[in-house]
């Protein structure tokens, strides 16, 4: 029987990150970084629930510090099998469901291993009943080997995804957003063989149909 633990991330943050003149010498706070944490067109897209004044005195701002720029997340639930192979991510919007490559490929391959259709019609179908006619499907690899031939790599086997999918989704006028982005975005440390395995995977997500319940992958 195969065993899951649940991390449920349910946090809406407002931002408050102040910077007091006279606490830290400081009086603005510092930009995100310039590189983006997820691949572009991932960000969560849940929008302030409030507006806030950053005049507001009961915001108790110390003297000379500024308000950060308001950051709200979605509210995300992770399932993921204990061996890291299937992990599903929902948010209010959208499904993710990552699929570690050793579960779909041989090593340093893009052909499927003979277990890999099952689990990608699996998917397809849940894709189906969401109505969902926009899917993103991401190929990503560890850090070992050049960046040129991991961005190759993962990018054929993203393909080799999207096109299964395409067997089973019957969705019309479905459209498929198909990229490979070779080591960027790691999800672990590529420093140990355990987290290079999880950053290893291909990623599909299509956004969930209004009032559609969680279910659960295998």
């Amino acid at each position: 029987m195969t065993k899951r633990h649940r991390v449920t991330a349910a946090t809406a943050v407002a931002g408050l990150v102040i910077a007091g003149a006279q606490l830290l010498g400081a009086t603005s706070a510092h930009a995100d970084d310039v590189k983006p944490s997820v691949p572009p067109g991932t960000e969560p897209s849940a929008a302030a629930p409030v507006p806030i004044d950053s005049k507001a005195p009961g915001l108790k701002i110390p003297q000379g510090g500024t308000l950060a720029p308001i950051k709200v997340l979605d509210i995300a639930e992770v399932v993921e099998d204990l061996g890291g192979e299937q992990r599903r991510q929902e948010t209010n919007q959208t499904v993710m469901m990552a699929l570690q490559s050793e579960v779909l490929f041989p090593e340093n391959s893009a052909v499927f291993n003979a277990a890999a259709a099952a689990r990608i019609q699996a998917i397809a179908q849940e894709i189906n009943t969401q109505k969902a006619t926009r899917i993103r499907v991401f190929g990503f690899t560890d850090d070992q080997g050049s960046y040129e031939h991991g961005k190759e790599l993962s990018k054929q086997r993203a393909d080799a995804v999207q096109a299964e999918l395409a067997k089973t989704v019957t969705v019309p006028g479905v459209i498929y957003d198909v990229r490979g982005y070779s080591e960027d975005y790691p999800i672990a440390d590529n420093s140990t063989e355990e987290g290079r395995k999880k950053n290893r995977r291909v990623e599909i997500t299509f956004p969930r149909s209004a009032g559609g319940g969680a279910t659960t992958g295998g």
